[in-house]
């Protein structure tokens, strides 16, 4: 339930090829240190990155933690995308909402991609959808954050033994 099912860099490294193989049609993208780093600066190339998808018939929608609307709406006007905000993931509230903008029914054909294992992959994986964790953009300025990160290092050595 905690291991993702691919990793990557970051958001901009997946390939409408590898999405392709795995049957993906929709993703579904964290906001908060996977498309923008902590001032709120977007990720260098994910405007053009989020426009090929769309080229290739790849839906796309922002599905945040964040409870502050503003600034989720913010990235999304600025990538021209869907966007659901205080998602409460790893619960399915916020996945479901995002099927529902989407009008999608299947969630094997729907990837979610972040940054946090407690979040972003068990959410993703008690959705029965395919999981992408990609690193943090960059380190987190918040104690209990900093905590589950070191966790998350354990969980990922598994993932590494895995590979």
């Amino acid at each position: 339930m905690l291991l993702p099912d691919m990793r990557l860099k970051k958001v901009t490294d997946i390939s409408v090829e590898m999405l392709k193989k795995n049957k993906i049609e929709v993703i579904l993208l964290d906001s908060d240190n996977t498309l923008i780093d902590l001032d709120k600066k977007p990720l260098d190339g994910v405007k053009e990155w989020i426009q090929l998808m769309k080229e290739n018939n790849i839906k796309i929608c922002i599905l945040s933690n964040s409870i502050k609307k503003k600034k989720v709406e913010k990235i999304a006007k600025y990538l021209k995308v869907p966007y659901i905000y205080f998602a409460i993931k790893p619960t399915k509230i916020g996945f479901n909402r995002a099927k529902k903008l989407l009008n999608i029914k299947e969630n094997s054909h729907i990837a979610e991609v972040g940054d946090q294992i407690f979040t972003d992959v068990l959410g993703t994986k008690r959705m029965k959808m395919f999981s992408i964790l990609t690193e943090p953009i960059c380190e987190e300025k918040v104690k209990l954050n900093n905590i589950k990160r070191k966790i998350e290092k354990h969980i990922l050595k598994k993932y590494k033994a895995k590979e």
